[in-house]
């Protein structure tokens, strides 16, 4: 039984500084698709000396950063229904042609939300499989199959302390074996063939810690780096 941590306060980042970290991932030259929720952050952060195309299901190439204040169009919308501005050069489609870029490997890396990954890069993030859930899954069957590399943004527990990152997924899945990377408020983690190994680690955080809210055996890797703390909330 894993023990429910959640009343130990630890250090973690906030999700502007886990979209900085990221955005700052992310090769010049990628095609990138930003899913619901808190990945479409990134957009907000990615380095100004970066070529970085920006891909919405609904059918925008070229997305720009969410428009915070002042006048929107309610036609330019990212995944999460924020208004956006189109960067020069950007094109509009229809769905089909959307569709068709995530399914036929035209774009390079995915940034996913998640209710969990397993150790092996399994994900489930369109369903808790309750019987009041909302199935929401959209195009993220597509993105996982075509995507080159699969980035997952999310929150290291759950609200009442549960790990979400879990030895096998409980939750209908929406891939398996898809995800390479998981970026949390408490650290950056790949997943290996030998296993998830923690490439960077927020400053202030034991090992132990984080492997005591985590729910698969985890590899300190050799050259791992710290993270400065954003937040000292509990995490």
């Amino acid at each position: 039984m894993i023990p429910d941590v959640s009343s130990s306060p630890l250090p973690r980042l906030s999700r502007a500084a886990m979209a900085r970290i990221v955005a700052h991932d992310i090769p010049d030259g990628s095609c990138v698709n930003l899913g619901i929720g808190m990945p479409t952050l990134v957009s907000d952060q990615l380095p100004s000396d970066r070529e970085i195309i920006l891909h919405s299901e609904n059918g925008i190439l070229g997305v720009g950063p969410v428009i915070r204040e002042g006048a929107t169009d309610p036609d330019l919308i990212n995944a999460s229904k924020e208004p956006i501005r189109l960067l020069t050069g950007a094109s509009i489609s229809d769905h089909a042609v959307s569709f068709a870029m995530m399914r036929g490997g035209h774009i390079d890396i995915t940034v996913l939300g998640a209710f969990q990954v397993s150790a092996r890069g399994d994900l489930a993030n369109w369903s808790t499989g309750e019987a009041d859930a909302i199935p929401a899954v959209g195009g993220a069957m597509d993105l996982v199959a075509g995507a080159a590399r699969v980035f997952v943004m999310m929150e290291h527990t759950t609200r009442d302390g549960k790990p979400k990152i879990v030895g096998h997924c409980s939750y209908p899945l929406t891939g398996i074996g898809v995800v390479d990377r998981i970026y949390t408020d408490l650290a950056v983690i790949d997943v290996t063939r030998d296993g998830l190994v923690v490439g960077a680690m927020v400053e202030g955080v034991p090992f132990a810690d984080l492997q005591a809210r985590t729910g698969a055996p985890l590899t300190l890797a050799p050259s791992y780096r710290t993270l400065p703390p954003t937040s000292g909330e509990a995490a």
